[in-house]
């Protein structure tokens, strides 16, 4: 058993860990990672990253299978499960060998096993039960990530109910699909299995699917997930599931009525929990709440010398957000003079699904309910010469402004590629941008871009083309 010291020790190897330790080394600390299973964590082998590769599978079946508007005709196009599940795994790993690089280039111990604060500046790690290692550092960074929630009475058995990790490495195509849960990981399920061909049945206990988007984004998603085929239950339930030969039937209360639904497999996909057991939190002033542990703005926790980052604390859950919380939490560490607490309100969220979804800031209701005067401006994908020529004609623009003072505080978008536009207005709001620096800044022509614009003419009743 290894007795090791190290200034910064980053108990988690996810997109929050090792970006955290990175940091510390290239600040000059002696840094180490603890990491149980995969680096790269969740996000890189189970979640964002193999995900992409299924989603841009289901997109080229749909293109496909929309050949003649293009004017190619194909005949018997089919496609190898296996092969598509492959290629995903194989992504994930390809990116799991770049982070074992980078944490080698930068010279980060890398510990492989459990990490287990034990006692004032201790991490114990274990692996299969043995000890491997007694690590101390004067700074200990926990990210050790979150899992899927479950709901009572529908507990995924891998079999007949999955979470996201049985539903990325299918063993046989489902021909039908309930997806509890209506968030950004069930829409793009439900969207690459129903571009995959299954019939797709989407059941949300809110009162609309992606509750967290503007209002308008959610309807219009609604209506193009509908055209698709879905069927959509919102302000649903599932009451009981009973697993049969081969598939499953839940009964889903709605609007004071009880639905009887039958398919193939069932996909969990109702939230996470974030991984606060078993790593000592006990007999420390680290706090808890919702299974999420309790930070200040630069990630301390209640005992000194203990941080946390990453999905282990407060929302939105995003991998982007966990790095850039290594960053600050590692920077602050280190006594950098300019280091600024996240804002919340500038961290984009971004959807996968077809068409794609992103947002950053205040949605219209939001804005209006923290008493903002606002103007608001919109522009649709139809009105795009770029989007046409690409047919994706289905989208759109919106921007929520403070009236008085011009100040970007939203953008909410829907259609081809927007989670790669997005970024042009979480850059506008870091900068805290104003309409008019936005109306005079000259986009390029043809592209999607240009529709960015168009929204903010909009918003002062100046858009040209719509």
């Amino acid at each position: 058993m290894a007795e090791n010291s190290f200034d910064i020790v980053v108990v988690g190897g996810g997109p929050g860990g090792y970006v955290a330790a990175i940091r510390a080394a290239q600040l000059g600390m002696k840094t180490a990672v603890v990491e149980r299973e995969h680096l790269g964590g969740i996000c890189l082998n189970w979640g964002c990253i193999p995900t992409k590769a299924l989603l841009r599978t289901s997109e080229i079946n749909h293109l496909l299978h929309s050949l003649d508007q293009y004017g190619f005709s194909a005949k018997e196009v089919s496609f190898d499960l296996a092969k598509v599940v492959k290629r995903s795994r194989q992504v994930a790993a390809q990116l799991n060998a770049g982070v074992k690089g980078l944490l080698k280039k930068n010279k980060v111990t890398v510990f492989d096993g459990h990490g287990r604060l034990a006692g004032k500046a201790k991490v114990a790690v274990t692996k299969d039960g043995k000890s491997v290692a007694d690590l101390a550092a004067g700074h200990i960074v926990l990210a050790t990530g979150a899992r899927a929630r479950t709901l009572p009475g529908i507990e995924p058995d891998g079999k007949l109910i999955w979470t996201y990790k049985e539903a990325m490495i299918p063993e046989s195509m489902p021909k039908s699909l309930i997806v509890v849960g209506s968030g950004a990981i069930g829409v793009e399920f439900a969207s690459f299995y129903r571009d995959m061909g299954a019939e797709v049945t989407i059941v949300e206990v809110m009162d609309r699917i992606l509750p967290v988007e503007d209002e308008e984004i959610s309807a219009f998603a609604r209506k193009s997930f509908e055209r698709q085929g879905m069927k959509i239950m919102t302000s649903a339930t599932v009451t009981a599931v009973q697993k049969n030969s081969g598939s499953v039937t839940a009964m889903v209360k709605a609007n004071g009525k009880e639905t009887r639904l039958s398919a193939d497999r069932i996909i969990l996909a109702v939230g996470i929990v974030g991984n606060v057991e078993n790593i000592g939190l006990e007999g420390t002033k680290v706090r808890v709440e919702k299974s999420h542990v309790v930070t200040d703005p630069y990630l301390r926790t209640d005992e000194p010398g203990v941080y946390a980052i990453g999905d282990l604390v407060g929302p939105p859950w995003l991998a982007h957000k966990a790095s850039h919380e290594g960053v600050v939490c590692v920077e602050k560490i280190a006594g950098l003079n300019d280091v600024h607490p996240i804002d919340t309100k500038n961290i984009p969220g971004c959807t996968y699904c077809r068409p794609q979804i992103a947002s950053v800031g205040l949605t219209e209701a939001q804005a209006k309910a923290n008493g903002r005067e606002i103007r608001v401006g919109r522009f649709p994908y139809i009105g795009n010469g770029k989007a046409i020529a690409l047919g994706e004609p289905e989208g759109l623009v919106k921007t929520v402004f403070d009236a008085k003072t011009g100040e970007l505080l939203g953008a909410h978008m829907i259609g081809a590629e927007v989670t790669e536009l997005i970024q042009g207005y979480t850059i506008a709001k870091t900068l805290e941008t104003t309409e008019a620096e936005l109306i005079h800044t000259i986009f390029p022509h043809p592209t999607l871009s240009e529709m960015m614009h168009e929204s903010v003419l909009d918003a002062w009743k100046r858009a040209i083309h719509f």
